[in-house]
């Protein structure tokens, strides 16, 4: 019991100290081991000991009896020191103590046969328990110093034998108490300096590049990451601010916002990218690359913050999402699986929400509101009352009351009916697979649900509205606010229908207290990483979360870096993160590391078109200056729509071993001349942070320059006027043309109160215009909105431009061919 009580003191984050008083005979190795070090007042854990023992007296706590002794001895250097019946942890730490002053100590038991000499020839005595009768005072020399550590002293002050040849027994007791204190007040000192901001002590990994490259797979397993208890320490997290999952992985408990509130933030560096080809141009590649670099090459503290990916592209089509080559996060195969859970908890979540949807219809539809508001309201060993979220909803309704007998039937009837439209119905359900055939489906034909069948779909989890909400929020309470505020559906009278009008917003918020905490993972050469978040980058803003940057803008501390990254080109993942996720944060980023290829250029200047596992084409493998100086518009398109927002720009080149110097030069020389404050070729693909120090150097000016950062637009705006801004000043399209469908969900939006939201456009990324085929820098153009929805919790506005699948499907080969499992080791093979 006692054990069980001090464990449970020591994950108290409320205590700082733990101090035993027990019986002597319940002075157990167990239970002084129980207590925590940090937490050990009166210094008797081994670890605390073994400190003491080895001279490390400024990371340990003396006992407060051994502390006592030595106030009561005057000068021992030299001097002749007997411990009798001293045992123990308290004992090791007197005899320590005593050495180390210069004492000659000597200790031994109260049925030691010499004990009578000893007691005759030392100059000091100390007493550890009571004396017993037969061991007369007149053995002890006279003069001698004689302290009782007892703990059923005797009086405070006794004299041995005549007036003038006695041994004054002190007594430790008062003074043990005293000592004790001061160990508490130096406990709470050390606790206090615990939680400033500590100086990093990060040891890097060190990487051995292979030529010709290995695969990613291959590359993860060939080195080994540290703990990810070492690694937290090195970056100055407490022990009680993470919470480990297995060797690698931990979550980052959110307290540590609190604990360095007055820690200056470091600088926010954002990837982001051309138009893409379909196989993608290396951002997480880049942004890997570039905190190796800065970090394991230059020692300057930095942070990645990566999006988590779904695992349906993962055994689909895309593979993994953890970087590639020697710029990647490990291990790959835990950060591309199921990491810490958090889409299964959004999944879990999510489908909580469509159940009780269909549910609350049903029941509507088959009882009375007095059977309704019955079931609602049940009583409980004989009294009826109402839930905290029951008494809210009564409070938006207007009926301030708080006892279920006294409403009226009128107010029974409004309190109890959501009359949800089900033609308006939203909220699908949602599943982390790839599913074709989810795309549209009947529920409801069971007998069971009595008639309501109605036509829905799934989505994949990444774009489940919770999922932006978890990479949008910036605390506990505002994820939960948000989580009541999502609209699901309108009642028949045109109102929006909530989660909080559904009573189900608690109940998200239990399946989501651990998601929302970031999950910390590392880098080839041993650099950290958050991964928090996966939100889709058409439908949803499509960065990793406010959460994640914000600690990790506290942990570099006032010189570092965090790096983060957008989905697709600038012109989609750049601007949705500048208006939409830093009004959410509030940050300012430093720095904007615009990614290109050669061979996305060549795409926009007429190249042929580039298919995600066909072989490139002749021209992408063979030097075609012409093709780049063509292509380098859709670069300089992209650095203009960066500067509309007030901030540096840095292109870095991700070279290919196809490209060739002439082309890389080219690239580079376009983009300074086109306004980037430095265009840098990189090879951390090849080389690791190595290969990216140029550009970590860039980078590092570019921070150093003022900014002078601005939205693009006011969101006191009209929702169209909104899209025709972004339209024209980043598409480059001619206007914008909405459908009746659009205009009318604009129309409702606006009289709903929803009209002051910013705008997350859901468009192609492979075009900077509507048409996928259009490459380069098309102008001219009309941008159709064919719908306009909106993610209420989450806080945008997205209007749909085209038909946007929010369910991928497999293809005929999907990857799951080359995924497997080796039975023996548990290795997974053929993740890339």
């Amino acid at each position: 019991q006692i054990v069980s009580e001090i464990l449970r003191l020591n994950e108290d984050p409320n205590v700082q100290g733990l101090a035993l008083d027990l019986p002597e005979s319940l002075y157990s190795s167990k239970v002084l081991n129980a207590v925590k070090p940090e937490k050990d007042v009166d210094g008797l854990s081994s670890v605390n000991l073994g400190r003491l023992v080895h001279g490390d007296v400024c990371d340990c706590l003396v006992p407060p009896t051994v502390c006592a002794v030595m106030e009561l001895l005057e000068d021992i250097g030299g001097k002749k020191v007997l411990l009798v019946g001293a045992r123990g942890a308290e004992g090791a730490a007197l005899q320590s103590v005593l050495q180390r002053r210069g004492a000659a100590v000597l200790s031994c038991h109260w049925e030691a046969p010499q004990l009578q000499s000893e007691l005759r020839h030392a100059d000091a005595v100390v007493f550890g328990s009571m004396r017993p009768h037969d061991v007369p005072v007149s053995w002890i020399k006279p003069g001698a110093t004689v302290i009782n550590c007892a703990r059923d002293p005797l009086p405070e002050k006794h004299s041995y034998g005549q007036q003038n040849n006695s041994a004054a027994e002190k007594t430790v007791g008062s003074l043990t108490v005293a000592m004790r204190m001061q160990n508490m007040v130096k406990n709470m000192e050390r606790w206090i300096q615990s939680q400033q901001y500590r100086k990093w002590d990060l040891h890097s990994l060190k990487l051995q590049p292979l030529s010709p490259v290995p695969s990613d797979i291959e590359i993860s397993r060939a080195q080994s990451p540290k703990a990810v208890d070492v690694l937290a320490k090195e970056i100055g997290l407490l022990t009680d601010e993470i919470e480990i999952y297995g060797q690698t992985k931990a979550k980052v408990r959110l307290s540590l916002l609190e604990r360095l509130k007055d820690q200056p933030d470091g600088k926010y560096v954002l990837v982001a990218g051309i138009t893409p080809t379909p196989l993608g141009e290396g951002k997480s590649t880049v942004t890997v690359g570039l905190v190796q670099a800065l970090t394991a090459h230059l020692n300057i503290n930095s942070f990645a913050c990566l999006r988590q990916p779904s695992q349906g592209p993962t055994f689909g089509v895309k593979g993994g999402a953890a970087g590639g080559g020697y710029a990647q996060v490990i291990p790959m195969e835990e950060f591309n699986l199921h990491l810490t859970g958090d889409i299964h908890a959004i999944t879990a979540a999510n489908n909580l929400l469509a159940a009780a949807i269909d549910a609350r219809i049903l029941h509507e539809n088959t009882q009375s509101d007095k059977s309704l508001y019955n079931r609602l309201v049940p009583v409980v060993n004989g009294v009826r009352g109402f839930s905290a979220i029951q008494l809210a909803r009564l409070r938006r309704l207007g009926i301030n009351k708080t006892d279920p007998k006294t409403l009226t039937e009128e107010e029974i009837s409004k309190f109890v009916r959501l009359d949800i439209d089900p033609s308006t119905i939203t909220w699908q359900r949602v599943v982390d697979t790839n599913d074709r055939f989810l795309r549209k489906i009947t529920v409801g034909q069971a007998n069971t649900e009595k008639g309501f069948v109605r036509q829905a779909q799934f989505d994949i989890a990444v774009a489940s509205e919770i999922m932006a909400i978890l990479a949008l929020t910036t605390s506990l309470q505002d994820m939960k606010e948000r989580l009541g505020r999502m609209v699901v559906a309108n009642d028949k009278k045109g109102q929006p229908v909530t989660a909080e009008d559904l009573g189900v917003t608690g109940a998200l918020a239990v399946l989501m207290k651990d998601a929302i905490k970031p999950t910390l993972m590392q880098t080839l050469e041993g650099t950290p990483v958050f991964v928090h978040a996966g939100p889709f980058a058409n439908i949803a803003h499509g960065n990793s979360s406010v959460l994640a940057d914000k600690i990790a803008l506290k942990l570099v501390g006032e010189k570092g870096f965090v790096v983060t990254e957008a989905g697709f080109g600038a012109d989609i993942g750049m601007e949705k993160f500048f208006n939409i996720k830093c009004r959410a944060s509030g940050l300012v980023p430093s720095v904007v590391v615009l990614v290109a290829t050669v061979r996305a250029l060549k795409m926009h200047g007429g190249g042929p078109n580039v298919t995600a596992g066909a072989p490139l084409k002749k021209e992408y493998t063979e030097e075609n200056l012409q093709l780049v100086a063509d292509g380098c518009c859709n670069l300089q398109k992209q650095i203009q729509i960066t500067q509309l927002f007030g901030v540096p720009v840095v292109v870095a080149l991700n070279v290919f071993k196809t490209d060739s110097p002439a082309e890389v030069d080219l690239v580079c020389k376009i983009a300074k001349e086109s306004g980037a404050f430095d265009a840098v070729p990189c090879n951390h693909w090849s080389a690791g942070g190595k290969g990216a120090v140029k550009l970590a150097q860039a980078v590092e000016k570019a921070a150093s320059q003022k900014t002078s950062f601005k939205y693009l637009y006011s969101l006191e705006l009209p929702i169209v006027e909104k899209i025709r801004i972004i339209a024209q000043k980043v598409y480059g399209a001619q206007d914008i043309e909405l459908s009746p469908a659009a205009q009318s969900q604009v129309d409702r939006y606006t009289r709903q109160g929803f009209g002051n939201l910013p705008i997350c456009m859901a468009k192609t990324h492979l075009s900077l215009s509507h048409q996928p085929e259009r490459k380069g820098v098309p102008t001219g153009f009309i941008l159709p909105i064919s719908d306009v929805r909106a993610s209420i919790g989450a806080g945008f506005i997205y209007p749909l431009v085209g038909t946007m699948s929010t369910m991928p499907g497999l293809p005929t080969r999907p990857c799951f061919y080359d995924i497997d499992l080796d039975p023996i080791t548990e290795q997974v093979k053929g993740l890339f």
